[in-house]
């Protein structure tokens, strides 16, 4: 099921060829995305009204929902459904709300103060999947922290299923999180609406949630325009194990993220043959019961296992790869946790699995992939949210700084810089 590759004997190519994912060398999807955008920019609601008959199989004659057809949805969702959504609800929301920082002023010399403040981006647009698997818990994701930051308006798109409607999960997460509508467009096609706007969809300051490929790649054109929180697209989960390791919670961890879809993809990283010899039993045995099992096979075929001779070389790959989601399935997780360098959201120990990060632990799911962790963090209330910085400086602090901001400025060649400070502190305000 999985190839398997012998650290030791990878190049540091081989290394980055592996570690290289969802990759667009002829261009394909950008040129195909780009065509999207273009439309939507030019027909606004009409090409959307094109696209979900296109892609979506469907006639829309209005291109969202209101409250009461979200009432009427949520209302088809079972107590016991309800319950589930409100446990995930709260532990997300206590996780979240534990990110709201205030930050104190700094005197930086006498009579010189500074500090910041947050303010919420007003307009945020939610884009909410719902292709081969629709996502509730991706709306919670987003909701929340947007929720405790204060955005002043929330807009929120997702793809409509055949019935022109959406699903009573995301409807009932709608009730939870006060959103009045809902608005049926899926894929490239939203976010560039959400971007650019249309004569429904208003344009919003930044543009939040995962997708497919061509959802990353019209987030990533679109960056130009509007802000995003960062790149997020297949999901993908890398599983350190060592010896130790139960090999079926090792299948089962690799095969939830390849149920995803066909571009997922799920690596192990061991230092025991042993361990790699009775999991791949376990991937065949625990695939043939799964609804998707059609789906996470093609993505398990697109992924691999490395063995490597210590953990530290397993930490070596780990970050080199740069996974979206990283489980240590050993009993020495707490020596490693200090060398991840690169990392979206990590499970440790052997009763950890990544499922409950998707769903309800609290932490966020919204992450990022295809090595992107390299440099950017997962969403949180931060993401919604802007840094403003002050400052404040009294008749004493002028006196101080002002003789070494004239000598930088003159140092610049600045004059008006220099006369900016020079000016008050020969006429001094009485």
């Amino acid at each position: 099921m999985l190839t398997s590759y012998l650290y030791n004997n990878l190049s540091a190519q081989d290394i980055q060829q592996l570690t290289a994912r969802n990759t667009d060398e002829n261009n394909d999807i950008r040129s195909r995305v780009e065509q999207i955008i273009a439309t939507v920019k030019q027909q606004g609601d009409n090409a959307l009204k094109d696209f979900a008959r296109q892609f979506d199989g469907i006639e829309l004659q209005q291109l969202y929902l209101d409250r009461d057809t979200l009432d009427r949805l949520a209302a088809t969702v079972s107590e016991q459904q309800k319950q589930a959504l409100k446990i995930a609800y709260s532990n997300i929301l206590k996780f979240h709300q534990s990110q709201l920082l205030r930050e104190n002023p700094v005197e930086t010399m006498p009579g010189v103060t500074c500090w910041r403040e947050t303010r919420a981006i007003e307009r945020v647009g939610l884009y909410i999947p719902g292709g081969s698997a629709v996502l509730p818990s991706t709306f919670l994701m987003l909701g929340i922290p947007a929720r405790i930051a204060g955005c002043r308006e929330i807009i929120v798109c997702s793809p409509p299923q055949k019935d022109g409607l959406v699903n009573g999960f995301i409807a009932y997460c709608a009730q939870l999180l006060d959103i009045e509508r809902i608005y049926l467009a899926g894929g490239a096609q939203a976010v560039a609406a959400m971007a650019y706007g249309t004569q429904s969809i208003p344009k919003v300051d930044k543009v939040f949630g995962p997708g497919n490929q061509y959802v990353t790649m019209a987030k990533t054109i679109i960056q130009t325009h509007t802000a995003i929180d960062m790149p997020a697209g297949p999901s993908e989960v890398l599983v350190l194990a060592d010896e130790q390791a139960n090999p079926a919670y090792v299948a089962a961890d690799l095969l939830a993220q390849a149920e995803h879809g066909v571009d997922s993809q799920a690596v192990l990283v061991t230092t025991s043959q042993q361990l790699l010899d009775r999991v791949q039993p376990e991937l065949e045995k625990q695939l043939q019961t799964l609804p998707r099992r059609d789906v996470a096979a093609k993505a398990i075929q697109n992924s691999y296992a490395v063995i490597t001779a210590t953990l530290d070389e397993a930490m070596d790959f780990s970050n080199a790869y740069a996974p979206e989601h990283l489980i240590l399935a050993t009993d020495k997780w707490q020596q490693l946790t200090g060398k991840i360098t690169n990392a979206g959201s990590v499970f440790l120990g052997h009763l950890t699995p990544e499922s409950a990060g998707d769903y309800a632990s609290g932490t966020n799911h919204t992450l990022p992939t295809s090595a992107y962790a390299r440099s950017y963090s997962g969403v949180s209330v931060d993401s919604f949210l802007k840094k403003i910085t002050f400052q404040h400086i009294t008749a004493d602090g002028i006196k101080n700084i002002g003789p070494t901001v004239e000598i930088l400025a003159g140092l610049e060649g600045l004059q008006a810089h220099k006369n900016a400070v020079s000016i008050r502190l020969s006429t001094p305000e009485s």
